[in-house]
This record gives structure tokens, sequence and C-alpha cells, in this order.
């Protein structure tokens, strides 16, 4: 049964007609929906940061009521006073199931460095926000992403006619695919067969959706996003197809799932990219607990066409200069590539490198927290990169 992990709206407003429709014709098409969501144009447009949590407060308390599960409020952009970003805290500790965003990229601006220091300062503050610093899974850091992505957190409203799109969960596709291929080539074609026969499925839902309801259909985002079990683990499809994450040839692996989602036909928007969250993906979690996974491999598959680096388990005590460059490599390679990734960063307070995870949370899996880089000491602290 095809999954869609979120029904996203964009729009300022919730109005619950929009999602017990959509939930009932998708569900009629045989899909299992997990959840619905809505996204606002970036929340600095809509309200004073003075008044921002008590905002999102209101905005979570009429969704909940209308039937959404989470809302993203967008990002604080280049433009945007730095007094938004001090905002996020108060509004992750005044509210939950609420998302956010900082821009630290633009194709058109560049890097702002003073930017990522805030910014990683931000993610240490939020993780302290609860003793267990989950509250990071609410915040990432963008580059380079444009509004339409159906996925959280960087999901925002484009200030057009109100909007739909599909964010997929769709791991156990590649997972069928892989599974017993006697080459990559009928791997990577049974993927896209894969991709399009369920893009088929719901292509006459959403466009009743769409028509019943005088909504834009943006299209899918076929990120073939993973769920903590084996046969939902991209990462899993990706090892059956060549190596383990510890050998060589990840990155052509990760080439043949690109190539497959790139060669479907089927309406698309957001990222359609590869998506390897940590704590998302069983076999990355495991990976990741026996040491086989480090910051600078998921870099590189994000070079290949990813979303760049998501649910990242981090020690607590870690230096924001280290997250400051961490987020730096991230920005950079959004720009050098033309392609829009984030940093979902998340320092667990008292936790060191190697220290376990476990979580009551059906989203995640068990895990380790990863190894810290080594802070740079250059004068990153001054520089502006365009």
């Amino acid at each position: 049964m095809p999954k869609i992990r979120s029904i996203t709206y964009f729009d300022n407003t919730p109005t619950g007609k929009n999602v017990q429709f959509a939930r009932d014709t998708l569900q009629a098409a045989g899909v299992e929906v997990q959840s619905a969501r809505l996204a606002t144009e970036p929340f600095p447009t809509l309200v004073d940061a003075r008044e921002a949590p008590a905002f999102a407060k209101n905005l979570m308390n009429e969704s909940e009521q209308a039937g959404f599960d989470y809302v993203s409020l967008g990002p604080v952009q280049f433009a945007d006073n730095s007094d938004y970003i001090q905002a996020i805290p108060r509004i992750f500790s005044a509210v939950q199931n609420v998302f956010a965003t900082v821009e630290i990229a633009d194709a058109n601006v560049g890097i702002d460095l003073p930017r990522l220091m805030e910014t990683a300062k931000l993610i240490k503050q939020v993780s302290t926000i609860t003793d267990d610093g989950f509250s990071n899974l609410y915040l990432a850091a963008i580059a380079n992403c444009e509004p339409g992505s159906p996925f959280f957190p960087v999901a925002y409203h484009d200030g057009g006619e109100p909007a739909f799109a599909l964010a997929m969960q769709s791991a156990d596709l590649a997972v069928q695919a892989f599974t017993g291929a006697p080459d990559p080539v009928t791997a990577g074609k049974r993927l896209t067969a894969n991709i399009e026969n369920t893009a088929r499925q719901l292509i006459p839902a959403a466009e009743k959706i769409a028509e019943e309801l005088g909504l834009r259909f943006l299209g899918f985002d076929f990120s073939l996003a993973p769920f903590p079990t084996q046969q939902d683990s991209l990462a899993g499809a990706m090892e059956a197809l060549s190596t383990r994450f510890s050998g060589a040839g990840l990155v052509a692996s990760a080439s043949v799932v690109m190539n497959a989602i790139e060669q479907a036909d089927f309406p698309r928007t957001g990222f359609c990219g590869l998506m390897l969250p940590v704590l998302e993906d069983t076999v990355l979690a495991e990976n990741n607990a026996q040491g086989n996974l480090s910051i600078n491999d998921l870099l590189l598959l994000s070079a290949i066409c990813g979303t760049g680096l998501d649910c990242i388990p981090l020690p607590g005590n870690i230096n924001p200069h280290v997250l400051r460059d961490i987020l730096l490599d991230v920005a950079a390679l959004a720009l050098r590539l033309d392609k829009p990734l984030t940093a979902r960063l998340m320092p667990f307070p008292g936790k060191k490198s190697g220290d376990k995870l476990t979580f009551d949370f059906p989203y995640f899996a068990d895990s380790t927290v990863m190894e810290s880089p080594k802070a740079y000491t250059g004068a990153y602290d001054t520089l502006y990169v365009k």
C-alpha cells in the first residue's frame, strides 16, 4: 500500500474541510495517510517578532481543530531581523508540533557567515528547551530552498493561491526494487516503474482534491522517505544494491537511486532527492551505532542529490563553532551545486560521542551519538562568501 508521510497545505489559515476531504479521497484510493500539515508564508512576513510565540500557539490551536497535525512557520530569511531568530526558542517553549527554519544560504545572496554563527548558537539553545533535547526536531537551517516542498521542516508557502502537495514515505519502493535485482540497471528500472505506478494511482485523487477545494496541486516529493523498519529503509535498499555503509560503492548506489527518481514521469515538487535521516532509518541508525557513519559520509551522499544532513545526533556539549562549520559545509555545497539542502542537527544534553540513544517516538530508531568534528580555528566570524 502506498504511504503518504504528509498532505501538506500551503496557506496562512487552516481549513478543516480541506483536511478531511483530502484524507478521505486519498484513503479511498488505497493510500495510507500519516499526517496533514500546514505550511505558512515565512512568519516574519506575518507577525512582529515579539508576538511570534502567541501567534504560533494560536495558529497551532486552530490547526489542530481543523485536523492538522503539524504547522511550519517557514524560514527566517536573510532580509529578516535577528529578533526573529531569537523568537524561535520562545515559540518552541510556548507550543509543540510547530516547525521553523533559518535561511543560511541563497543563490542570489551567498552565505552570511555571521548568520551561520547565530544559527549555531540557536541550535545549542534549542537543545536545552527540554531535558531530552528533542526540540531540534522542529528546527532546521536551509540553504537555497524554494517554497513548495511538502516535507517538514523546510515547507513554506509562496504567498500565492492556496496549494497542496504530497510528501511520500516511499523508501519501501527502493527496497522492493533493489532486493534480488540482478544488476544496477535492472534495479533502477524497477524503482522508476514503482514510482510511476504509485504516482499514477494517486494522480486522480490529487486532481479531485484540487478541483473540489479550488487548490493548486504542486505535485509529489518522491524523496523516498524512510521509516524505522527494515522494509522501509532506504539505506537498507542501498546496501542490498552494493555494499554496507562502511565500504566503498555507496556513491554509485546513491546515483542509481537518483537516476531512477529523475527518470520517473510524475508531477514533482520539493527535493525529489536522497533522504537519509540518521535517526529515522533503521539501517542508518544501526550503522551509526557501529561507527560506520560520519557527517562527511552524509555530505558526500548529499552531493549526489540529497536533502542534506537530517536528524544528526550530536554531543550535548558540542562547540557552537563546530556547528557553524557543519552549517558552512552544507551552505557551500548547496551553492556550489545549485541545489536545495537542509541541516537538522540535534545535540543531546548530557550525552557525549558514543553514548546510546533510545527513543519513545515512532519515527526514530535507537542509535548512538555521532562523533563531533573538530572545530576550525580560522576567522570565519568576519567573512562573507558569495
